[in-house]
């Protein structure tokens, strides 16, 4: 199927959808898409804080796996 007939059926199928939150997901897919700004810079001071603490964890080895995780808590 060519893109031309792709984009046909899906805004035939849009236009039949009546499910509020799929179109709200849909979007949010569009906004993620087009939109200029990178996420990271929509980040507080502080979450972006957080995320580097997490990197430095990592690249330090100061890591637990998700088995071990799972077992100390009976997942």
């Amino acid at each position: 199927m060519g893109a031309e007939a792709l984009k046909l059926e899906l805004l035939d199928w849009l236009l039949h959808v009546d499910n509020n939150d799929m179109l709200h997901y849909l979007k949010v897919i569009k906004d993620q898409t087009t939109s200029q700004t990178d996420w990271w810079d929509e980040l507080t001071d502080e979450q972006k804080a957080g995320i580097e603490r997490g990197i430095k964890d990592i690249e330090s080895g100061r890591v637990v796996s998700h088995e071990v995780v799972k077992n100390k808590y009976g997942l």
